[in-house]
């Protein structure tokens, strides 16, 4: 597996009351919630990125504010009269 490596100044965690791990454990997340938000990867990419089971990252969506399901009225539409 490859790996991605950020720098980031060591006072960043202890602005924002986290520990080093923590701040980059949620810095991961967002960068897999924010790719899944741009449909650069679908949920189970990122829930492989980030070591977790597909649902543990459907269920967290909400607390980044997304959307489980992003479909237009259209595609809503189309799948109500295809099902």
């Amino acid at each position: 597996m490859s790996q991605l490596t950020i720098n980031y100044p060591p006072t960043f965690p202890d602005a924002i009351g986290q520990t080093a791990e923590q701040f980059e454990q949620e810095a991961k997340w967002a960068m897999a919630v924010k790719l899944f938000e741009m449909k650069r990867l679908s949920s189970g990419m990122a829930a492989t990125l980030l070591g977790v089971e597909r649902v543990t990252f459907l269920l967290k969506l909400n607390d980044y504010g997304v959307a489980m399901i992003d479909l237009s009225e259209d595609e809503l539409l189309a799948d109500l009269n295809n099902a």
